[in-house]
């Protein structure tokens, strides 16, 4: 399973770098305008956001466990839960954010 989910990250990592790469323009060469970018962008959101519902699964989870195992933290473990809940889709946004700006 670890090596499956090794292959599935490599690919994934090889296929955002091939995009980044193939919509640079070399020192010479006329802008095409960036169409590569354009073609994966919505690729990249969709990476973001199954990344983000995954962090927001687990970060749930750990809390569910947290106030389960000590009931008198809840509150404080709440409170870092929504802060946490926050970041993660902070960045999900920044992702989708890019997609208009691309």
């Amino acid at each position: 399973m670890i090596r499956f989910k090794l292959f599935v990250m490599s690919a994934l990592m090889m296929l955002l770098v091939v995009g980044t790469a193939m919509a640079q323009t070399g020192g010479t060469a006329p802008a095409t305008g960036g169409t590569n970018l354009k073609l994966l962008a919505p690729f990249a959101v969709g990476i973001a956001a199954f990344g983000g519902a995954l962090g927001d699964g687990r970060a749930i989870a750990g809390a569910c466990e947290g106030t389960a195992r000590n009931p008198g933290a809840g509150g404080r473990i709440f409170t870092m839960l929504l802060l946490g809940l926050a970041l993660i889709e902070t960045l999900v946004l920044f992702t989708f954010l890019t997609l208009f700006l691309v």
